[in-house]
C-alpha cells in the first residue's frame, strides 16, 4: 500500500466558538484546507509551524516523542483546533513538528470521526459508511 492522503480542514476552535456567540464574522474565522498523510502510527494531528501561524494557535506545552526515524524529538501542543472531514469534525490539540514537514492526520482524529484506511482503494472510508455512528455513552 501506498502513502494515503486526505483533504481536511483545520479551524481555529476559538475563533468557531467567538462566531457562534457573535463577537466575529464567518468570514473571521483563521483556517486552511490541506492535504494530510493518513498515519495511523502517529498518535494525534501533526502540523508544521506554518500551519499553525496561520491558524493563530498558541502554544500551550510540549510534548516529548520519538520520530518514526527514532530520534527523539519535542513538540509544540497547541490551543484546540477542529478537524474536518467531509461531513465529520473532532476537536484536537495539535502537535507541532518543527520546520515545513508533512502534516499527519493520525489514530485519534481517525478513530473519534469513525474513520479507517481501506488498503485496496488507498483512501480514507468511513468506517461504517458514509454516516458517521456517534459514540455511546
Amino acid at each position: 500500500m501506498g502513502t494515503v492522503y486526505a483533504e481536511i480542514t483545520l479551524k481555529n476552535s476559538y475563533d468557531v466558538m467567538t462566531c457562534k456567540r457573535g463577537y466575529i464574522n464567518e468570514q473571521e474565522i483563521r483556517q486552511t484546507t490541506l492535504q494530510a498523510v493518513v498515519d495511523t502510527g502517529a498518535g494525534t494531528l501533526i502540523i508544521n509551524e506554518d500551519v499553525r501561524q496561520k491558524l493563530g494557535l498558541e502554544v500551550e506545552g510540549e510534548q516529548d516523542v520519538t520520530m518514526a526515524n527514532q530520534t527523539p524529538e519535542t513538540c509544540k501542543v497547541t490551543e484546540p483546533v477542529e478537524v474536518h472531514w467531509k461531513n465529520r469534525k473532532m476537536v484536537c490539540q495539535p502537535w507541532v513538528i518543527p520546520g515545513n514537514g508533512e502534516i499527519l492526520l493520525g489514530a485519534i482524529p481517525l478513530e473519534n470521526m469513525d474513520l479507517i484506511v481501506d488498503p485496496k482503494r488507498e483512501e480514507v472510508v468511513g468506517r461504517h459508511g458514509d454516516e458517521p455512528i456517534g459514540l455511546a455513552l
